[in-house]
Formats: structure tokens, C-alpha cells, sequence
């Protein structure tokens, strides 16, 4: 290669290094929100009401499973003493009962995760907004959400702990509210 070329080509990258380090002068900070909404008093206060309802529905569920598992055992026991027509009918209505816990099943799971979607939308919205809150007074070009995007980072980096104490200290959530945040 020419003495040129090899002159023209160390100028250009050593002009081009500092440009691309001068591009980079951004702060940059991560949250991981799931951890902020198990820790932020609002999160703990749906974790809480969700597992109750869960609970409750569970037990509903197990109570009208114990019901058939009986059913099944005493149509078993009686079986081979029924005539056809009565242990045909009688297997019938079991088999629609198990389906009928089936379909209650599949529904209370939809509502519980409907209910998980409500009861955490807001406190992410209100997370949201405490992380933008923190971003500006902070001057961080960017904030990423550690589980989708950070592989590993500075623990000096992760403003988490941060934005559950600034969420905690802000107004409560209450059911319907719109996000919150408290000016300083």
C-alpha cells in the first residue's frame, strides 16, 4: 500500500475515534420494574389481594373437585350393580360436571390474569413516570428495564432501589387513579 493510502487512512480514523467517543457522553442508568412493583407498598398491596382472591377461588376449585372425585368412587363402587341405561345416564352427568370444572377453571384463570393486568397497569404507568422523573433530574440519556434489555450492568448503574423509594413516597394509588408523581 502506498505511503498515501496508509497516511490518508490513520488521519481519517484517528479523527473518527474521538468523534465516536464524543457521541457516547450520555449517562445511562437501568430499572428492573418487576422488582419495583413486588417491593412498592402499592405492589405488595395487589400481590396480597390477588393471592387472596386466588386463594379463595382455590379453594372453590378444590371443594368441587373433592365433590367429583366422591362421585367418581361412589359411581365406580355401584357400577357393575347398575343396570346399563341408569350407569350410562349416571356417567353422562359425571363426565358434564368434569367438564363443567374444566370450563370454571379455564375461566377463573382468565379472570385472575385480567385482574393482574388491571391491578399492576397503573402502578407500571406510575413507575413510568417515576423513572422519567428520576432520568431528568439525573440527566440520564437513556434508562433501560433490566429484563429485557441489560445483559449485565454497573450495580452503581441500577436506579431501582431509587424508584421504589421515590414511588413509596409519592401519593398512593387507589383504584381508577392515573399515575402520580411527586414534584419536587
Amino acid at each position: 500500500m502506498p505511503l498515501v493510502a496508509l497516511v490518508v487512512l490513520a488521519a481519517s480514523g484517528a479523527t473518527l475515534v474521538p468523534r465516536l467517543a464524543a457521541a457516547d457522553t450520555g449517562k445511562y442508568a437501568f430499572v428492573d420494574l418487576q422488582r419495583a412493583l413486588e417491593e412498592t407498598e402499592d405492589g405488595k398491596k395487589a400481590k396480597s389481594k390477588l393471592k387472596s382472591d386466588f386463594d379463595r377461588k382455590q379453594k372453590e376449585l378444590d371443594d368441587k373437585q373433592e365433590e367429583l372425585k366422591k362421585m367418581k368412587e361412589a359411581l365406580d363402587k355401584k357400577a357393575s350393580l347398575m343396570k346399563p341405561e341408569a350407569l350410562q345416564k349416571e356417567s353422562k352427568d359425571f363426565q358434564d360436571r368434569f367438564v363443567e370444572l374444566q370450563q370454571i377453571y379455564q375461566r377463573l384463570q382468565q379472570d385472575l390474569a385480567k385482574k393482574e393486568q388491571e391491578a399492576t397497569r397503573n402502578i407500571f404507568a406510575k413507575l413510568q413516570t417515576v423513572v422519567g422523573t428520576i432520568a431528568e433530574r439525573e440527566h440520564f440519556s437513556m434508562v433501560l428495564e433490566k429484563n429485557a434489555a441489560v445483559v449485565w450492568g454497573q450495580p452503581s448503574l441500577d436506579i431501582t432501589n431509587e424508584v421504589i423509594r421515590m414511588y413509596n413516597t409519592s401519593a398512593p394509588l387507589t383504584t381508577g387513579d392515573k399515575p402520580v408523581s411527586k414534584k419536587k
